[in-house]
């Protein structure tokens, strides 16, 4: 049988969000992943490249995953909101896929601003099982919600990464509690080029501990 994929309107906070909801590749779902995109002032989409082989890799571990655009991206309704509505888009977004699997341990994953939305989400949601933040840009000077957090977190980097160098990462993630786990992917930019394949594996590591 053909795994599922369906199109949705989340209703969010700002109207209705614009969603893709993946089954995993083989059997049932084990664990349900929301998965968030890049800046959406960049271009960041659901669409995004190094999001699409997030879900994928994570449907290979067995996830359903739900990607979605936030606020006033592509067909999704309401305007930019600085990161405040986003988080809200990303807890409606989760909020629909735990109402839709309600027995089913659940993550969340982000890349690049995404995973700035990922890691304040599980810092709020305490019985969350995982969070994969891609591509952190340790650029930004808010980084409070980082600490305290229970959720255990894994951070995927690029050994080149103009929005967050590795030594930056590295003494981060070194004063988090937990500790997160990090995996730093051979690669000549943020967005992991000529290394996807190596980034995906990453991540089917990090869904295999969920």
């Amino acid at each position: 049988m053909a795994r599922r994929i369906e199109t949705h309107f989340v209703a969010g906070p700002a109207g209705r969000l614009e969603a893709l909801l993946e089954e995993p590749e083989e059997g049932e779902p084990r664990y349900a992943a929301l998965v968030c995109h890049p800046h959406p002032q960049h271009g960041g989409t659901m669409h995004n490249k190094v999001v699409y082989r997030i879900a994928r890799g994570l449907r290979k571990t067995g996830a359903v995953v739900l990607r979605f655009n936030y606020r006033g991206v592509n067909l999704s309704e309401g305007i930019y909101d600085n990161g405040v509505g986003e988080l809200e888009d990303a807890r409606a977004g989760l909020g629909f896929l735990r109402e839709r699997y309600p027995d089913l341990p659940f993550v969340v994953a982000g890349f690049s601003f995404g995973s700035r939305i990922a890691l304040q989400l599980a810092g709020q949601i305490p019985e969350m099982q995982r969070a994969i933040a891609v591509g952190f840009p340790t650029k930004y000077p808010d980084k409070g919600y980082l600490e305290p957090c229970t959720v255990p977190r894994t951070f995927i980097h690029s050994t080149i990464d103009v929005h967050g160098p590795m030594a930056e990462l590295e003494e981060l993630t070194k004063k988090l509690s937990g500790p997160p786990t990090v995996e730093f992917v051979v690669s000549k930019d943020h967005f992991f080029v000529d290394a996807l394949d190596a980034f995906e594996a990453a991540v089917v590591r990090a869904g295999e501990t969920v």
